[in-house]
């Protein structure tokens, strides 16, 4: 099946037909798709306006009538199966606020399901999603471990500093080693996108910055790669 459907019937019968629509691109300025956006936002789809220009560069078909969904690889777990998967366990997450490339997306997902960890939210903006290129960088593990979407990063968090989880964000520039900070659980890893880093809502609900030393002279650690180490950290805490 296709990775991304074009046209307004062609969106329509893909989310009722139950197909995991992870974003839906609408052109700004056309008419009469009120009933198509507020079916994708019930089915849970991220819904983006765009101009024509974009539509038109995104398109396969040359035909998108100003609509185009991506479709998800699999279907976005919710956090309920992701206390289902704790249970009897200190719950452990991984938070990615806004990492946009599919292949990072995977690779923190395949490390995550590694580490043990029971579930690894994303946002529905600004964000990589469950595509085909991100279920393949993901090396079969977005199979295995819940993947949940949220409408925002920092109300999430909230929800799981009331639940009495730790929310550690990983910066570059923090204070504290991460190889030498006691980091329990139950927890939650916050990594930042790749170019910005965290968001500063979320920098600021976060209970302790921690980052890896830099013994050479590369600068930083790609966001997948930081995510392996600090995991592991974490869940064994060697």
């Amino acid at each position: 099946m296709p990775d991304q459907i074009e046209g307004r019937r062609a969106a329509s019968e893909a989310l009722r037909s139950g197909r995991p629509i992870d974003k839906l691109y609408v052109l700004s300025s056309a008419k009469g798709l009120g009933g198509l956006i507020g079916e994708a936002r019930e089915h849970g789809a991220a819904v983006i306006e765009c101009d024509r220009q974009r539509l038109d560069r995104m398109s396969q078909t040359g035909t998108h009538q100003g609509v185009i969904a991506t479709v998800a690889a699999y279907a976005y777990g919710t956090f309920e199966e992701i206390l289902r998967r704790a249970a009897g366990e200190k719950l452990f997450l991984a938070v990615c606020d806004g990492i946009q490339d599919e292949r990072n997306l995977g690779a923190v997902i395949r490390t995550a399901e590694a580490a043990g960890a029971h579930g690894v939210v994303i946002p529905k903006r600004r964000s990589a999603g469950l595509s085909a290129v991100t279920a393949r960088a993901s090396a079969g593990a977005a199979e295995h471990i819940p993947v949940l979407r949220v409408p925002g990063v920092p109300s999430f968090l909230r929800e799981l500093k009331e639940r009495g989880v730790w929310i550690y964000g990983a910066a570059g520039e923090a204070a504290d080693n991460a190889l030498e900070t006691e980091l329990p659980l139950p927890a939650a890893l916050v990594l930042g996108g790749e170019e910005e880093g965290l968001h500063r809502l979320t920098r600021e609900l976060c209970d302790r910055l921690i980052a890896l030393p830099m013994r050479g002279k590369t600068a930083s650690l790609n966001v997948s790669c930081a995510a392996a180490v600090l995991l592991y950290r974490m869940r064994y805490g060697w």
